[in-house]
């Protein structure tokens, strides 16, 4: 069964934790100095919260968080029937946790990751291509990892 998943920036971590647990009316499931995350059965939900990216406080990103690979495949053909580029990441770790991903933005913009987590981290982790999905950075550095329709930036 699949998840929706929410990550938002937050300036002040231990304030924003104390909204969301009222709001949910739940603790975390997580919690680490630049990190929290609840994972919400109603709604079913993986939202999380930091404050590591540096990013002004607001939406930073969503995504569909699946719980095996055969999932994980089935939601990967969307996103290429989606006819956007897509970043191919694969295995990584981001968020406290080992995953396998791909990326896609919406036509607003909006960053999606798909993934399925493996395991946990002690590191936050490196991953953040969504930002080579946004206007001409398809054609970047990262560019031989983006599976683009002709009609994208990239031809």
């Amino acid at each position: 069964m699949k998840r929706l998943h929410v990550h938002v920036s937050v300036e002040n971590l231990d304030q924003s934790i104390g909204f969301y647990s009222t709001l949910f009316a739940c603790p975390p499931t997580a919690v680490k100095p630049d990190y929290a995350k609840w994972m919400l059965d109603d709604p079913r939900v993986n939202f999380a919260i930091s404050t590591h990216n540096g990013r002004a406080a607001g939406l930073d990103h969503l995504g569909i968080q699946v719980e095996n690979g055969e999932e994980l495949q089935e939601v990967y053909a969307r996103l290429t029937a989606a006819d956007r580029p897509v970043l191919e990441e694969g295995k990584t770790t981001c968020c406290y946790a080992q995953s396998e991903k791909s990326w896609i933005s919406d036509p607003a913009g909006i960053a999606w990751e798909a993934f399925h987590t493996t395991g946990e981290s002690t590191t936050y982790g490196t991953s953040a291509p969504k930002e080579r999905l946004a206007g001409e950075a398809c054609c970047g550095p990262a560019a031989d990892k983006v599976t683009a329709p002709s009609t994208a930036c990239c031809g």
